[in-house]
Parts: C-alpha cells; structure tokens; sequence
C-alpha cells in the first residue's frame, strides 16, 4: 500500500530500507536523549520485519527517494475489546522534514489501517518531557491515559525476577 501526499509518499517499508530504518531509530534515540541505548542492529531489525515469524511492521516517509520518516508498529491485544489493536513503538520524522505534514500523513496511515482492519485501539507512549510530541497528539485527538503508570522488568532486574 502506497499512498502519495504533497510532496511525498508513504509507504510500507521493504528489505532495502532496513539501514535506514535503522538509521532513523538511532536519530530518535538521540532526540529522546538515549544516544547509546540502541542495541538492535540491522540484522534483528530485518528479522522483526521481515523474518519467517516477523513481529513488526513499518511504513516509511519518502521524498525524493530519500526516508525521511518511519512509523514501525506492532498489533497488541486488548481483552477487554476481544480484538487487536496497533501500538507504535516509533514515529520519527528527520528534523529537516518536520513541518511538511509528514508525521501526521505517517499518523493517518497507521488510523486509516486500524479502520480498515477493524483495531478499536491506536496506542503509543510519548515522554513526559517532550512537548512538541504531546501537542502534536493531542491536535489529533488523542488523550493522554494518565491513570496508568508503565511498569518493565529488563536487564539484570528481568533476569534476577526469572531465576529466583
């Protein structure tokens, strides 16, 4: 599915935007003031997307040939509303690209997928500190669910949980 915007195109991603994809997730890292929490390399990436048992999808902004923007996402399952719904882990569009409608094209793409597919839920997580993010979500109408706190097990403390 391809779809071309003012200037732009969005697209589901293939196999050869895999570095680039990569390339864009350590640039989100750096803006989220994480430069070196990226462990994933290429390699996993391309598995998460396009291995035998893949658990990830993408869809990229391009223009001119170049990504300028990604939306990697997952399905989650909600039992309370007995269906799937989309998660976006990240939604990054290069700075030089910020301002042109490129993320919220990303956004649409991802809402009108979910409809489509019939996903009541569309759901991510935006730093507390990150302003510009918030307000962007929020001019789409999304709320914030501030009753709920995220909890995570992982590293040494995940490990420590298993094996006692």
């Amino acid at each position: 599915m391809s779809r071309d915007w003012d200037g732009f195109t969005i697209r589901e991603a293939t196999e050869s935007d895999i570095p680039a994809i990569h390339q864009k997730i350590v640039e989100l890292a750096i803006y989220e003031r994480e430069p070196d929490a990226v462990e994933a390399n290429e390699n996993q990436l391309r598995d998460a997307l396009f291995g035998e048992n893949h658990v990830a999808y993408c869809h990229v902004a391009e223009v001119d040939g170049q990504i300028a923007g990604i939306a990697l996402w997952f399905l989650n399952y909600s039992t309370w509303k007995g269906s799937a719904g989309l998660y976006l882990e990240d939604l990054y569009v290069a700075p030089e690209f910020r301002g042109k409608g490129i993320g919220l094209a990303l956004m649409k793409t991802l809402a009108r997928l979910c409809v489509e597919r019939g996903y009541p839920r569309f759901q991510w997580w935006v730093l507390n500190w990150n302003e510009p993010s918030i307000n962007f979500y929020k001019a789409l109408g999304a709320v914030p669910m501030d009753e709920w706190t995220v909890f995570r097990l992982s590293d040494a403390a995940l490990k420590d949980f298993a094996t006692k």
